[in-house]
């Protein structure tokens, strides 16, 4: 599990990033499948997946994507932020046992309203497997105490 870190409005700077790393279990997709309701059997039976462009069970795309969340919420900018938006482009299967490697960089600050536009990546091998931007509000400092201590 990633360590919480929260950054204020104040911390934030262009090209600040953080990420993650995360090898793409049987039971991760399984889970996510139970979780959701998505049962697609691409990503639950490889006697289907076999007979796919694929050749094998893939991960959801949004468990892929949640990975993304799991940065924005717990790093970047962590506890305290609140996703506005995202965007999302798949670009490529994530199969099981893929490390997908997340990368959420800061491109522009929107001062006034205390939001951070996020470019968000994720890769496999060095190939893009998902990209996109996420928007989020960031609390400032003296919104501080109004936040749940963590501790």
């Amino acid at each position: 599990m990633l360590e919480l870190r929260t950054l204020f409005f104040e911390d934030l700077a262009l090209g600040l990033s953080d990420g993650l790393t995360k090898t793409i279990s049987s039971q991760d997709v399984v889970g996510f499948a139970e979780i959701t309701g998505d049962r697609n059997p691409i990503h639950l039976s490889e006697h289907f997946a076999a007979r796919t462009p694929f050749g094998t069970r893939i991960a959801h795309g949004l468990y892929t994507a949640g990975l993304i969340s799991a940065v924005l919420g717990t790093r970047l900018p962590g506890p305290g932020a609140i996703y506005i938006s995202q965007n999302l482009r798949f670009r490529a299967p994530v199969r099981i046992g893929d490390t997908v490697e997340v990368k959420v960089e800061v491109v522009e600050l929107v001062a006034e309203k205390k939001r951070a536009r996020l470019s968000c990546v994720c890769t496999v091998d060095g190939e893009v497997v998902l990209d996109g931007e996420a928007l989020v509000k960031v609390p400032s400092r003296d919104e501080a105490g109004r936040m749940p201590n963590l501790a």
